[in-house]
């Protein structure tokens, strides 16, 4: 599955999808942002929101997911009242989380190298 990249232009404000996301690229973003802080979905979503076209259904799958392969955590909080359910990496996360980041740094290198004209003729 692929989710697409929100892009802010200049000149309307309006925002434009122009490159899709993978499932696994996905799972990268959520896990480094639960790496800075243990945080609760809405928020969490909106951090997200601010660079991917994501809505609060496609990414609670994901915690899901992510939670059942002990990736993350859950704990509860009062808030006015009610509980807030808070996601926080787990040290497997942690480690899957650096493998990803390898990864995508590989990725991001030859995607880069194409971009730059750099397999015609090598």
């Amino acid at each position: 599955m692929a989710y697409n990249i929100k892009k802010q232009t200049k000149k309307q404000g309006d925002d434009i999808m122009i490159f899709g996301l993978s499932t696994a690229l996905l799972d990268t973003c959520v896990l480094s942002i639960l790496s800075k802080e243990d945080t609760y979905g809405y928020i969490l979503t909106q951090n997200i929101k601010e660079v991917i076209d994501i809505s609060e259904t496609t990414l609670y799958p994901i915690l899901r997911k992510l939670q059942a392969r002990e990736l993350l955590t859950t704990y509860d909080k009062p808030y006015q009242g009610r509980n807030r359910r808070y996601y926080k990496i787990t040290e497997l996360g942690k480690v899957k989380l650096e493998e990803n980041l390898k990864e995508w740094e590989t990725y991001k290198l030859k995607i880069d190298h194409i971009l730059s004209g750099g397999i015609i003729n090598e």
